[in-house]
């Protein structure tokens, strides 16, 4: 976890820390494949795995995401989280 401060981000007052769940390098790679492709079955053809193992991959990354309070239930959050986490970034969509 990092704190950013304030002057640093360019806020006038206090930054709060964001948590950051620690995903594996194999749920990264699931989740963007799955942000990028129009269906669970596309990204798992793509990572030659079965969509039930997408499934369970997002599942998990979802129940990371609410441990830490941080909820994100659907596609467009979970890309929200990526992109505040520093999984990804805007550039590459």
């Amino acid at each position: 976890m990092r704190v950013v401060s304030a002057q640093a981000a360019g806020a006038p007052g206090p930054v709060p820390e964001v948590r950051r769940p620690a995903l594996s390098d194999r749920e990264i790679e699931v989740l963007l494949a799955w942000l990028a492709a129009d269906s669970k079955e596309e990204a798992a053809d793509q990572l030659f795995i079965s969509a039930s193992t997408v499934s369970t991959h997002i599942s998990r990354i979802r129940a990371k995401y609410v441990s830490l309070g941080r909820p994100a239930p659907t596609k467009a959050h979970l890309l929200a989280r990526a992109l505040q986490d520093g999984y990804t970034m805007l550039v590459e969509w």
